[in-house]
């Protein structure tokens, strides 16, 4: 008989209630090729071919569909598919060799068991706290957008359902209606990421109805299943669901306290023993067969007693043991079954596909319908309500339990199953592409003058961005905060941005971080990490004073991180974002990479930011862990060379050094008589050149130059003043010719300081740091930054590189300002018989901060910065 069965097999190609399939218990694992034996006569082997086959072919369709930003729901289902009588199981030597009849019970039971614990891990991270809090609106727009594609659904039904078969037409209109009428809540959540509408108010309304409507489906699920299998006896159907419901208060009045009881019993920080995971884990294949058994799906059971187990610890054990392997490698066979039984080839006729069409076309108008009308009500715009509907025509899981469930109980023949799952497929790819086309939220145009620290006010409130990738990070950061001096007349508005990568698992984005106060258990390994960093903000808010912190996450792919960022900078109208290097120290005082994709994320924030930025190079900053604000303690250096980078440096370090435990020392670099001038500086204005003179472009130039000289002057000279009687305040100047001489100078200073702040010297051309950048491992810290932050550089010190902004306002202010003191005849560098060139060549403007008469000092910094620029 077993010789027999892969006969048999190849040559059945249907199954119906006549055809017998073979089965040999002995043909399981192979003795090897060497004895004779074909591996894939043999269920292990076969078995691992067809899941290598599924992965891989899965993959591709992920890597081809990327670039149309398509959930990889889609992928999976169109690799089932192209593997399955569609496509390649046109070719019977395929079909009979890869997936014979006799594998399918292997593989379909695999699939449901990878069904069976990714639905508890669904259930596991659904906070059903979030139907209690979002309010009457999305409970009705929920609601709302099922009536109408239900009933679309029950209409359709009879033209698709077949008189002969023993299902009635009550049944077959739940399983049509539950199918056209449910949303996908895992795939919404990623398709709200890549289109970063998760932190808006749209994205939280489609992610509580989508909640309100998966509960709701997986009720109906229930109904329908007991329905199907006891269709004949209405008694029997009764006892099913009052079994079902029997079976969920045991859930929560049973199991769910003896979860808490093996919570109390683990103490905090200790990991959960290997007996409470295998016994819950056992859990969930008990609950599947209890419900499999009163007549309702196994899977039922799995999500109902992922549901029960209270958030915490115990669910980040649990969800980091099965998570990658289960969402990973097991269901992926699920998305593939339902392709394999797709068999596109039954929809034969024009009618019949123009049938689809319309089916496609009047589901997703239904649920659109539905949702406008919700929406207009509670006065809505009608963009919103439109994007809303078409965000709620996302298919995927459930529909296809849905789908599964039903040809499984003979509720759909193979025409009808191929139509639902072309309509899966097809509302939900186009749901991506439209609603990227449609709908463009308005941006908030909200100009702010005070984007750099300079121009900000010293008696207004300061507002920051603090960006963090993982608790690590965090220590430093607050100690940076603390010594930024908030007080009553300047207090620090922090904005703490944790960054997370958007993975490619769908359950990953069942948890959708928002800006919320802790106290919230965590619900995966992620959220783990946000509410430590979180507390410890919050932490240092309780005990800091004068410091409102709000948390926020950004779930977003590297590649377009920095979008987030800059996007939540200008809208919340900071004046200074401070990200981490991509850099960390390691034991023995290096510095190891920690992720590429963080770097690349730094330079397009330098590049894009609307305010002042600060790459922070994070070796500790004095293990000072203490909140109170008085007991701290730092020495701070600053670097100074001159631009509006330093400059940007110098203000922050003048705030810094307002508090009465920083110790501040700035350290200005004067070039030496034996200096060599560059001969041009790099211009990023072309628009401002004086197109009265010939030599324009040389005049603009030395022109440039010397502005950005004298706005140096002034704030050195401010900053010695208001000082001058300030013994924690330290002034040096160091006599340099060239870039060996300051690296020597840099070298030889004492190891006492625990925080270096310099300018990034963006767009200018420093004799004093000539030759620096020749070896410059990391270029966007600068020329000094890059010094300090290497590896081979003898301090232990953290490192604040800084840039300031200087946007298209910016420009224009100080040409402005420039025209204006050439009126007032402030004196600045005038074309004499010398060429510009030749003035800058015989160092006429080396002793600048000497000879050159300043105009008369404002009185406070305040006026200082409106004076110079206010636009």
């Amino acid at each position: 008989m077993a010789n027999k069965a892969p006969q048999n097999a190849t040559n059945a190609t249907d199954v119906s209630n006549t055809s017998i399939v073979c089965y040999a218990p002995t043909m399981i694992t192979t003795n090897g090729i060497w004895q004779g034996d074909n591996p894939l006569d043999y269920s292990l082997p076969l078995f691992i071919l067809q899941l290598t086959l599924v992965v891989v072919t899965t993959r591709i369709f992920v890597l081809l569909l990327k670039p149309f930003r398509q959930p990889r729901v889609i992928s999976e289902i169109l690799g089932g598919v192209l593997l399955g009588p569609s496509v390649l199981g046109q070719y019977k030597p395929f079909a009979n060799t890869i997936f014979p009849m006799r594998s399918v019970m292997v593989i379909e039971t695999m699939a449901n068991v990878g069904l069976l614990y990714f639905l508890f891990l669904v259930g596991l991270e659904m906070d059903i706290s979030v139907i209690r809090r979002m309010g009457k609106r999305a409970l009705i727009i929920a609601i709302a957008g099922m009536i109408l594609p239900f009933a679309i659904g029950a209409a359709f039904s009879f033209l698709i359902h077949d008189k002969e078969q023993r299902m009635n037409q009550g049944t077959f209109i739940l399983f049509l209606g539950v199918a056209l009428s449910v949303t996908a809540f895992p795939v919404l959540a990623r398709v709200l990421a890549e289109l970063k509408l998760v932190n808006t108010e749209l994205g939280r309304i489609a992610l509580s109805s989508a909640l309100v409507n998966d509960m709701c489906a997986w009720g109906l699920l229930a109904v329908a299943i007991a329905l199907a299998e006891n269709d004949s006896t209405s008694l029997a159907s009764l006892y099913v669901i009052l079994s079902s419901f029997a079976f969920v208060c045991i859930c929560i009045f049973v199991v769910r306290p003896a979860v808490c009881w093996i919570i109390r019993r683990t103490p905090e920080g200790e990991s959960f023993s290997e007996f409470y995971i295998c016994l819950i884990l056992t859990g969930v294949m008990i609950s599947g067969f209890i419900t499999d058994a009163i007549g309702t799906h196994s899977v039922f059971g799995a999500f109902v007693f992922g549901l029960v187990i209270p958030n915490g610890p115990l669910g980040v054990t649990l969800i980091e043991k099965l998570e990658d392997f289960v969402s990973g490698l097991l269901l992926p066979l699920f998305f593939a079954i339902s392709g394999l039984r797709t068999n596109i080839t039954t929809i034969d006729g024009l009618g019949t596909w123009g049938l689809l069409i319309l089916i496609i076309f009047l589901a997703c108008i239904g649920k659109i319908a539905g949702t406008v009308i919700v929406c207009l009500f509670y006065q809505m715009p009608f963009e919103e309500g439109f994007t809303l509907g078409l965000l709620m025509n996302t298919k995927g899981l459930v529909e296809l339990i849905v789908l599964n469930v039903g040809k499984d109980q003979k509720v759909l023949d193979d025409q009808a199953f191929a139509i639902m799952v072309i309509v899966a497929i097809v509302m939900t790819g186009i749901i991506t592409p439209i609603v990227t086309t449609i709908y463009k939220p308005a941006r908030r145009s909200i100009p702010y003058k005070r984007r750099t620290i300079q121009r900000s006010k010293p008696d207004a409130e300061l507002r920051l961005l603090v960006c963090v990738h993982t608790p690590r990070n965090v220590p430093t950061m607050i100690n940076l905060l603390e010594a930024t001096n908030p007080t009553k007349r300047s207090p620090l508005c922090v904005y703490v941005l944790h960054l997370v990568e958007l993975s490619g698992r769908a359950s990953a984005m069942l948890i959708v971080h928002n800006t919320r106060k802790s106290g919230r258990p965590a619900l995966n390994r992620t959220q783990a990490q946000s509410d430590h960093i979180i507390n410890a903000f919050e932490n240092y808010e309780h005990h800091a004073g004068c410091v409102s912190v709000q948390p926020l996450t950004a779930i977003s792919p590297y590649s377009t991180m920095h979008e987030d960022i800059c996007n939540l900078a200008e809208d919340k109208r900071v004046a200074f974002l401070i990200i981490p290097f991509h850099k960390q120290q390691t034991v023995d005082g290096g510095m190891e990479a920690m992720n590429p994709a963080f770097r690349t994320m730094n330079q397009n924030v330098l590049a894009n930011a609307p305010c002042s930025v600060g790459i922070l190079v994070d070796r500790g900053l004095n293990s000072s862990n203490r909140m109170s604000a008085n007991q701290i303690s730092h020495n701070i250096l600053v670097l100074f060379f001159g631009g509006p980078d330093d400059r940007e440096a110098l203000s922050y370090a003048w705030r810094i050094s307002e508090h009465p435990g920083i110790s501040l020392t700035v350290m200005r670099f004067v070039p030496g008589p034996d200096v060599v001038e560059p001969i041009s500086v790099v211009r990023h204005d072309p628009d401002a050149m004086n197109n009265n003179n010939n030599n324009s472009k040389i005049l603009c130039v030395e022109t440039d130059e010397g502005w950005e000289k004298q706005l140096d002057e002034e704030l050195i000279n401010e900053f010695r003043m208001q000082n001058a009687t300030d013994e924690s305040i330290v002034y040096t100047e160091k006599v340099v010719n060239n870039g060996e001489e300051t690296v020597a100078v840099i070298r030889s200073m004492d190891n006492v300081h625990d925080l270096f702040i310099v300018g990034r010297g963006q767009g200018i051309i420093s004799p004093l740091t000539a030759g620096l950048t020749d070896w410059s491992e990391c270029p966007e810290l600068g020329a000094i930054g890059d010094l300090l932050a290497s590896s081979d550089f003898a301090t232990t010190a953290s490192v604040l590189v800084m840039q300031q902004f200087v946007g298209d306002e910016g420009k224009a202010a100080t040409n402005q300002q420039l025209d204006q003191d050439q009126d007032e005849e402030i004196r600045t560098p005038q074309p004499t018989a010398n060429s510009p060139a030749d003035q800058l060549q015989n160092g006429q403007f080396n002793s600048m901060h000497q000879h050159v008469n300043i105009r008369p000092q404002p009185q406070s910094r305040a006026q200082m910065n409106g004076s110079m620029y206010s636009p």
